[in-house]
């Protein structure tokens, strides 16, 4: 029994720590007293150093003598104190091993039964060792109760780990808890152990030993045709034969095995884990003509010596001339270099026989890109299949097909030629193009000069890594002009690609090249540009070719000037797309400099770097070359020389100029200091000597740094003279060196806070990377007492260097107001798509929490804008030195119950555009927006919703209303759920209202068209039409009736006054009085019919008559004073003639009787020419007053006739 007494922390131990182990940093420590029981072995170590960690035993009288180490053995049944003092986690530094030994005969073993219970150093990780001795050709098997196991490779989750090693020499193999195997097989020295981490409580392990014969494993295996398996036995393992048949004389071997085609031969091992000892080579022949293979996949017996480590092999044949093509599973391959493994997976290799004698060899792991492999030559696959890893049955399938060519069309264009060259010897391949009828093939060059499609032909299936491609353009002053690299140069896009432009001009004239931005960056001429577009520059001078310089894009190089004649060349590596710049070519100015390089120097802090031509080698004789160099404004440069060789030079010297733009040249030599925190323009001309060419030449590489010149503009803002108003300036461009501060203080932003003073600085800040904007605080207490506001932009500082951007009022009322905005113009015009402004301004309104009420500028159809909230104004312009305002008129008024009110006169010549409040984005939620509508009386309004945004709502419902002003009834009323239609007709002035809900998602948001439209007024025209058929019918009824009666008047006799003695008629019987008789000229009434005949209706002229006729016909003329007694003569005369086909108006009394009677002058009152001003002009004419008579004369009467009647009678 093992068992722990007397556990104490680091305090109670501090004593002997300081006489023990006072060389020690102590951060941890424990002390302990174990016992290990008998047959155990108990070993406390760590791997740290003493000065670290150490284990200590504690003896003597009161426990005075420690000693102490890296690791401590304790003997069974011995009790001993242990201390631990650890600088490190005391958990993690020390490592329990406690060893047990069974020790079996060739039948028993001892003990037979192991039980183990320890609690011993729970804190540390421990070790529990049991290890096997038996005879050899025993086998042990060990039988765990309570716990069954499974075999893995992965950390065991519950800290139980069990490991089993046959023999000390094998591999172990590890388990952990929770299987279904309980048997475990070992032999002579095998070992099992179980590692427990710190802390899981006490360890219980039973199982039971018991020793036998060893058997080998057995096995029957079937090996197909054309298919040979080799068993290897490491030597280095244990003696185990592979035995192969039955009976009592097997074939057996110790070393290597091997099996040919057979069906379920039996194998037997005499060992318990063969496949730890030896390893399987299973090999297979595949041999193919050109269009087919003996096996069309190559497949294994999964089965087949699983569990050992396999080694699988297939040998392709193929005739000469071709295509081998390997396809493999669906996860692909990943290629690794030779010396790379693929760790516990399958790992290939593919090795092929080149033309050349020559073994090509790759390796591959599962899970890459790579599909499918097309091969030349005789093949072998082998796939290493690691012990315990599984495979599939079909590895990869196998396609044999004559060696194609590659065919590609090639267009070259003009003055361009296209050279193929070999780069790489020995694959077998040419190169072929058509001339004529005839094929002509070369296996190392060809060249493309004719300017139509070209069909290349290559013999081999991959000529992208045998040959690389020139793409060569001869330029000449007359045609190369503008842009020279075309996309459409994308054949060959595998091949490793060049492109050259030779360049050439008269002498002494130069050819000038233009990069566009962002420029060229100048490289050493050996290497290669990051994104493998590598341009380089050759000028052919008299003395040979100069490299005047690598580039690559993204610099500070704009132009390069070179004189005479040069080549520029562009590499591009074969697989990478073709993106070049787009650099341009012109005829430059006569020059006697080889070279100009000009360089723009970029704004901040920056180092630049240059080297001479041919840098490092020489740099030519009596050659000159010039950089221009363009620095920034605020700017100084500094020249600094990082290195440069001197010639030896026989004529001349080697000269730096540097000039400014003031044709100041200053001259140097290559050790003299060089210029320093300069400012402004300047060039750089070196100038090489005639040099001595056995000796090292003139190169040179310098730096051009560039940094701030720091002179800020300076401005003190003082706002205390303008009530109310603030400024901010915030940085909006991308330039990293604009600096700006306040009072000294350097910030992003800039706030000038209203009624204060402020000294601003500004460092390096172009106008474009600035803006400044103000703002000014109008507030209202009292609606009743607010008097209406202009909105103007008040003048700013003029030291300030950056113009207003946009002015912004905020406008704050109480919460029973409303802000009224009107245009001084009288009219707004919101802006929308398809109803711009084109005026110099803008004023957004928005509400203030940033929902808008919209984009507006002058004279447009928006009379008045109310907002039942605190409300922003921003004005943008152009330029507020020549639009200052004032912008709107804001008055207040009492509170509204919508959010916004719009008031519109829509345009009667083109359509008015409306949208909601915050459009696009969509209303704020719980808000409601109204326009009233006013219409003129002679039109009616289309409302055409043309831009229609529902949401889904959460909550209530969405709301368009639209009802004439003065009716109750509603033209329209839908919700976001229900149908809405897209046109609607309103005759009269109509207010449109729109409420929103809270939304779930999407948004609410309507834009409305109105279109006027000229009424058309069938109605009254369809009365008007009718009240003149009446008023035909009714004249015509008048003129049968005045016919009727002037046929009855001529039947009656009739006397005539004469004015001389009483003559009368002797036979005259009318005057006799009699009623019935009598047809006296004398007339009491006016007949009403004649003259308001349109205002009777449903009755006949003869009811008319009878209704109105009651007394004596008498008519009203009653002034005859003649004598009136006596008899009076009487006269027959003849009747007169009716008139027949005269038609005179009924309106003058006297002619509507036959014969006419005498009739007196009347006075302008009774005439028809004049009319009374006194009467109304209404149907009766009544009077509208008393008084005298007002007569005036009216433009229709025929005043003429009326006299000469009135002559003539009298």
């Amino acid at each position: 029994m093992v068992f722990v007494v007397n556990l104490r922390v680091c305090a109670t131990c501090a004593l002997l720590e300081l006489i023990f182990l006072a060389a020690l940093d102590t951060s941890e420590c424990l002390q302990t007293a174990v016992r290990p029981d008998k047959g155990s072995v108990v070993t406390v170590s760590t791997e740290l150093p003493l000065a670290q960690c150490a284990v200590c035993t504690i003896s003597g009288v009161n426990d005075t003598q420690t000693s102490c180490s890296s690791s401590v053995s304790l003997v069974p049944e011995v009790e001993v104190k242990l201390l631990f003092n650890c600088s490190k986690p005391i958990d993690q530094s020390y490592t329990v091993i406690i060893t047990r030994s069974i020790e079996c005969t060739k039948d028993a073993c001892n003990p037979e039964t192991e039980q183990m219970s320890s609690s011993i150093l729970t804190e540390f990780t421990r070790n529990f060792v049991w290890e096997v001795k038996a005879p050899e050709k025993t086998a042990v098997t060990l039988t765990i109760y309570g716990d069954e196991l499974i075999e893995t490779s992965q950390p065991c989750s519950d800290g139980f780990q069990y490991s089993v090693a046959p023999s000390k020499t094998k591999n172990p193999t590890q388990y952990c808890r929770g299987g279904t195997m309980n048997q475990l097989h070992l032999a002579n020295q095998g070992v099992l152990s179980l590692r427990v981490k710190p802390k899981p409580g006490s360890v219980s392990v039973l199982f039971k030993a018991t020793a036998g014969p060893l058997k080998g494993q057995k096995m029957v295996v079937t090996i197909s045709p054309s298919t040979t398996v080799v068993l290897s036995r490491d030597l280095q393992e244990s003696e185990c034969e592979a035995c192969t048949g039955d009976g009592s004389s097997p074939d057996c071997s110790s070393t290597e095995k091997t099996l040919t085609s057979a069906e379920k031969l039996p194998v037997e091992f005499s060992c318990l884990r063969p496949q730890d000892d030896y390893s399987v080579k299973i090999k297979k022949a595949i041999e193919c003509t050109q269009s087919s293979c003996s096996f069309a996949t190559a497949e294994v017996d999964p089965s087949l010596f699983e569990g050992f480590k396999r080694i699988l092999t297939w040998d392709i044949s193929v005739p000469e001339n071709t295509v081998l093509t390997l396809d493999f599973p669906a996860d692909g391959l990943k290629g690794i270099s030779t010396s790379e493994n693929c760790k516990n997976a399958l790992q290939y290799t593919v090795s092929t026989a080149k033309s050349d004698g020559k073994i090509g060899t790759n390796s591959y792991c599962k899970g890459g890109t790579v599909s499918h492999l097309k091969l030349h030559g005789a093949t072998t696959v082998t796939v290493e299949v690691p012990k315990g890893v599984s495979v599939d049955q079909t590895v990869f399938s196998v396609k044999a097909a004559p060696r194609g060519s590659r065919m590609i069309s090639v267009t070259p264009d003009p003055n361009t030629i296209v050279i193929i060259s070999r780069v790489v010897e020995g694959p077998v391949c040419s190169v072929c193009v058509m001339e004529g009828s005839e094929q002509k093939c070369d296996p190392q060059v060809q060249q493309l000069t004719d300017p139509r499609n070209t069909s290349v032909e290559f013999k081999c299936p991959q000529p992208q890594n045998v040959y690389s491609v020139e793409i060569n353009t001869d330029c000449k002053e007359t045609i190369c002009s503008g842009n020279i690299v075309q996309a459409e140069n994308m054949f060959f896009p595998d091949f490793n690609r060049t492109f050259t432009w030779d360049l050439k001009v008269a002498s002494p004239r130069t050819f000038q090249l233009d990069f566009p931005e962002p420029g060229m960056r100048q490289i050493p001429n050996e290497e290669t540009c990051p994104d493998s577009h590598t341009y380089s520059l050759v000028n052919y001078l008299r003395s040979g070719p100069v490299v005047i310089g690598t580039f690559c894009k993204g610099g500070s190089v704009t132009t390069i000037v070179v004189r005479f004649k040069g080549r520029m060349s562009l590499q591009v590596p074969g697989g990478e797309k073709l993106d070049p710049v787009d650099f341009k070519i012109s005829v430059g100015p006569e020059s006697e400099i080889a070279a100009v390089v000009k360089v723009k120097l970029p704004r901040g802090v920056s180092e630049t770097n240059f080297i001479t031509p041919n840098y490092p080698r020489d740099f030519p004789d009596m050659q000159q070359m010039r950089w221009n160099f363009t620095v920034p404004g605020m700017h100084n440069y500094t020249m600094r020389f990082l290195r440069h060789t001197n010639p030896e030079c026989l004529k001349d010297d080697v000269v730096v100029k540097y000039e400014k733009e003031n044709d100041k040249v200053t001259q140097l030599t290559l050790s003299d200091p060089q210029p320093q925190h300069q400012q402004g323009n300047f060039n750089m001309v070196l100038k090489n000597c005639e040099t001595n060419t056995t000796l090292q030449g003139l190169s040179l590489s310098y730096r051009v740094s560039v940094m701030r010149s720091g002179h800020p503009v300076l401005c003190t803002v003082d706002l205390t003279k303008l009530q109310g108003v603030s400024l901010q300036i915030e940085k909006v461009g991308s330039d990293p060196f604009c600096e700006m501060s306040i009072d000294s203080k350097v910030t992003e932003k800039i706030h000038v806070a209203a009624g204060t003073k402020a000294s601003l600085s500004f460092l390096d800040c172009p106008n474009d990377d600035v803006r400044l904007t103000a703002s000014k605080v109008i507030e209202c207490q009292n609606v009743m007492t607010c008097p209406p506001t202009t909105l103007t932009v008040p003048t700013l500082d003029s030291c300030l260097p950056i113009p207003l951007h946009s002015f912004r009022w905020n406008v704050s009322i109480p919460l029973d107001g409303t802000v009224d905005l009107v245009s001084p113009t009288g009219s707004l015009q919101q802006i929308l798509p398809g109803q711009e402004c084109n005026q110099s301004f803008s004023l957004h309104v928005a509400e203030d929490d940033g929902f808008s009420v919209g984009d507006f500028c002058w004279n447009g159809m928006i009379q008045k804008v109310q907002v039942h909230s605190n409300v922003s104004i921003t004005a943008t312009a152009q330029d507020f030195k020549k639009t200052s305002g004032p912008f709107l008129n804001v008055s207040f008024s009492q509170e509204i119950s919508e959010t916004v009110i719009y008031r519109v006169d829509p345009s009667m010549t083109s359509p008015t555009l409306l949208a909601t409040p915050n459009w696009p984005l969509g209303m704020k939620s719980l808000s409601t927006v109204s326009w009233i509508v006013s219409v003129p009386s002679q039109y009616q309004a289309q409302l055409v919703f043309v831009n229609i945004s529902l949401p889904r709502c959460e909550d209530i419902h969405t709301s368009l209303t639209v009802k004439m002003l003065g009716y109750e009834e509603e033209l329209m009323s839908r919700r976001e759920d229900e149908e809405m239609e897209n046109n609607l007709l309103v005759p009269h002035s109509f207010y449109l209202n729109m409420s929103n809900c809270i939304p779930e998602e999407r948004h609410f948001g309507i834009v409305t068209k109105i279109v006027l439209q000229r009424k058309s007024n069938l109605l009254a025209i369809i009365l008007g039409l009718v009240g003149a058929l009446l008023l035909l019918l009714i004249v015509l009824a008048v003129v049968c009736c005045i016919r009727k009666r002037k046929k009855t008047k001529t039947n009656k006799e009739s006397s005539i006054y004469m004015g001389k003695d009483n003559i009368f008629r002797p036979g005259d019987r009318h005057f006799t009085k009699t009623r019935s008789d009598n047809e006296s000229h004398v007339y009491e009434y006016i007949d009403d019919t004649m003259v308001y005949g349109h205002l009777l209706s449903g009755s006949t002229c003869s009811d008319s008559m009878q209704d109105n006729y009651k007394g004596m016909p008498t008519d009203s003329y009653q002034t005859f004073m003649g004598p009136t007694d006596g008899a009076m003569p009487a006269i027959k005369e003849p009747d007169p003639e009716p008139k027949v086909d005269h038609y005179k108006t009924f309106l003058d009394p006297s002619d509507t009787f036959i014969p006419p009677r005498p009739r007196t002058p009347i006075g302008r009152q009774d005439s028809l020419g004049f009319q009374d001003r006194r009467m109304v002009d209404n149907e009766l004419y009544t009077f509208k007053s008393t008084g005298d008579i007002n007569m005036i004369q009216l433009s229709g009467a025929n005043h003429e006739s009326q006299e000469t009647l009135s002559d003539e009678f009298l």
